[in-house]
């Protein structure tokens, strides 16, 4: 089965063309940081406008990348959220016309889900059952994965998301949009345990995270030491990371000992942070588990990972009808 995949919940418009839920034949991403990055984060009106542009020709690029033609595609499948209400509008609306007018069965895809289907478009796949973390901008979400359909949320932000908090702090130091590429490339040059910051666990066996409380940290080291050179904004960089990287291992390791697991996948923007998948390899390995992370043009938002989570539900027969909508925010079921 060839699948249609279309991604448009946030800033990138995305198409990718999978076969049998595996076999990624093309996958093409329009991205939109030019557009966002003087306003240090997404403009949820322009990234629509920015979607509907963007929208034919992404999924056009696809279908030529993939060397098919319109007849060879069995099946659409596309995100229905959480996500940007405007952009999700977008692609799922193109999504649900092509299949319509093709007669083609459509499956309305949860975001969440399909990230941690990335790790399934990997050669080296995790075993069940495994703890996954679906780490970005948006969401910092813990589940307990125990086959393709059961995905149990074990934790999740009670505020902001760790990619958020990533972004929230590079806008503090004016280092520019998106925080987290940035962040990462000018801590290489400092040590991180020269300051402090607060590592917020919450209560005892909680796996939720908060961040809200590190970023005020922050912001008040900031404003109370007058930071104003790149050398000083680079060490804050740097202490901050450690900080986030700190808290997302020490939840990882603890949620896949209280579930027996051994093996640990995480996936989403944030998990193209290198220091922070090494730190995480360094530490489970410790602990006899192993870290699965997907290539870097599977971190963050595409449709190949839309496509493959479409390809199971189609199977399922868990499809889309002409009066679906989409949503702006819900949990794992």
């Amino acid at each position: 089965m060839i699948v249609l995949g279309i991604e448009s919940s946030c800033d990138e418009t995305c198409a990718a063309i999978v076969k049998d839920g595996t076999s990624i034949l093309s996958s093409v991403i329009a991205s939109q940081i030019d557009v966002h990055h003087k306003y240090g984060g997404v403009v949820p009106e322009l990234a629509s406008r920015m979607h509907v542009e963007a929208i034919t020709p992404v999924v056009d690029e696809a279908i030529s990348k993939a060397n098919i033609i319109l007849e060879d595609i069995d099946a659409v499948a596309a995100t229905r959220g959480p996500g940007l209400i405007g952009a999700l509008l977008v692609g799922f609306t193109f999504a649900k016309s092509f299949a319509w007018a093709r007669h083609l069965p459509f499956a309305g895809v949860n975001h969440l889900e399909a990230h941690i289907y990335s790790l399934f478009l990997m050669d080296s796949k995790p075993d069940f059952p495994f703890i996954a973390l679906v780490v970005s901008g948006g969401h910092t979400n813990i589940y307990h994965v125990t086959s393709y359909d059961n995905f149990e949320l074990m934790g999740q932000t009670r505020d902001d998301a760790a990619g958020e908090a990533f972004d929230k702090v590079a806008k503090m130091l004016e280092l520019g949009y998106p925080g987290g590429p940035i962040i990462e490339r000018i801590a290489k040059t400092k040590d991180p345990a020269v300051i402090t910051f607060p590592r917020t666990m919450l209560e005892k066996g909680s796996f939720d995270f908060s961040f809200s409380g590190l970023k005020s940290s922050v912001a008040r080291y900031i404003h109370d030491n007058h930071i104003v050179t790149a050398d000083e904004k680079a060490q804050i960089a740097a202490s901050f990371q450690e900080a986030v990287i700190d808290v997302l291992t020490q939840k990882l390791i603890l949620a896949a000992q209280h579930k027996n697991c051994r093996n640990i996948g995480i996936s989403g923007g944030v998990s193209a942070n290198k220091t922070f998948v090494n730190k995480l390899t360094q530490k489970a390995t410790s602990k006899k588990i192993d870290i699965f992370a997907p290539p870097i043009e599977l971190c963050g938002d595409n449709a190949a990972m839309i496509a493959a989570r479409g390809y199971t539900m189609i199977q399922q027969g868990q499809l889309c009808h002409l009066d679906h909508d989409v949503f702006s925010r819900t949990k794992i079921d």
